[in-house]
């Protein structure tokens, strides 16, 4: 009976030695690519920062806009990433306040992308108005309305949160991990939900795909400059391919849901931590890449601040290294 109790003793002792060593490879897995993307766009963040051309030209702020709250959205969500691999637990106010600002954040990315596709499409089709209608105050401005309608969003969030009957729970302490899920305390926050994101991507894609229309529309006319339609047009397509980036991380949830009611646990979580890199980390990256490789300013800059501080690195190790 002894022996019995011995062997089983050591079988839970090697599922939990295993279940840590998983857990620590998916969070080193998860969390090195994080870094390394949190680190270029901070640089690129730091890039549109240093010169006064990018300070002072709006498709430069907007894209500074865009970059900060996809920034501030990973930083986030793999801050709960890690918080549900070491098994902690939070309280629902503070997980309430990460979680409504992961969807904040979320939201501002497609209304930024909306406003840059309508920047890009006075640019071509009123080259003579451009510089009178998108000025830095209207960019500005085109700014503030974002915040603010995200705000409200999650303003009417934090009004069904407290619909729901904390008093009646034995303790605010979560029983389940923190995330956006958990946080569906009522079916109307669920419906609420739902509604929201296809009202916003739906209306977002309507605009960047009727703005790149009449960029096409404008680039068949001879008064056009064929170059400037033609760069428009790609950076419109570009705009359509991070909405739809944009679009994957509100699939996210459901993909989960029906994971976990069809797979194994160990699957489950594997399939989660893979969806996780690929939905949420990589896309919040591809911005800063694409527009710090693509465009000719920012280019050179975003090369030179990446290669000064990797020069300053080696000459720090080797300072330590010498005698």
């Amino acid at each position: 009976m002894s022996y019995a109790n011995k062997s089983l003793t050591n079988v839970t002792a090697e599922q939990q030695s295993q279940g840590l060593l998983e857990r620590l490879l998916f969070s080193t897995v998860t969390t090195v690519p994080c870094c390394v993307f949190l680190y270029i766009n901070g640089t690129m963040l730091f890039t549109l920062r240093s010169k006064t051309v990018f300070r002072e030209t709006s498709r430069y702020i907007l894209l500074f806009n865009l970059l900060f709250a996809d920034t501030v959205q990973m930083a986030v969500s793999q801050l709960l990433y890690i918080l549900a691999a070491c098994q902690l637990r939070l309280t629902y106010p503070l997980c309430g306040v990460l979680t409504m600002l992961t969807d904040l954040t979320n939201g501002i990315s497609p209304l930024t992308l909306v406003v840059m596709s309508l920047e890009r499409y006075v640019a071509v089709c009123y080259p003579l108005r451009h510089s009178t209608i998108i000025t830095i105050r209207n960019t500005e401005v085109a700014i503030v309305v974002v915040l603010v309608f995200c705000s409200l969003n999650t303003l009417i969030q934090v009004i069904l949160l407290l619909d729901f009957p904390f008093k009646d729970l034995e303790s605010l302490q979560m029983k389940e991990f923190c995330s956006h899920i958990s946080m569906f305390l009522g079916p109307m926050s669920d419906i609420y939900d739902k509604v929201y994101t296809c009202v916003l991507f739906v209306s977002a894609g309507v605009a960047v795909i009727s703005s790149y229309i009449g960029v096409m529309i404008a680039a068949r006319s001879a008064s056009t400059d064929k170059a400037s339609a033609r760069k428009a047009r790609n950076t419109l397509l570009l705009h359509m391919g991070q909405l739809g980036l944009s679009l994957s991380s509100t699939i996210y949830n459901p993909i989960i849901i029906a994971l976990s009611r069809i797979v194994t646990r160990i699957v489950f979580v594997r399939a989660q931590n893979v969806l996780y890199v690929c939905i949420f980390i990589l896309p919040r990256c591809l911005s800063s890449l694409i527009y710090g490789i693509r465009d000719q300013t920012i280019r050179p800059v975003l090369i030179n601040h990446l290669c000064c501080r990797l020069k300053l690195s080696v000459i720090s190790v080797k300072a330590k290294v010498s005698p």
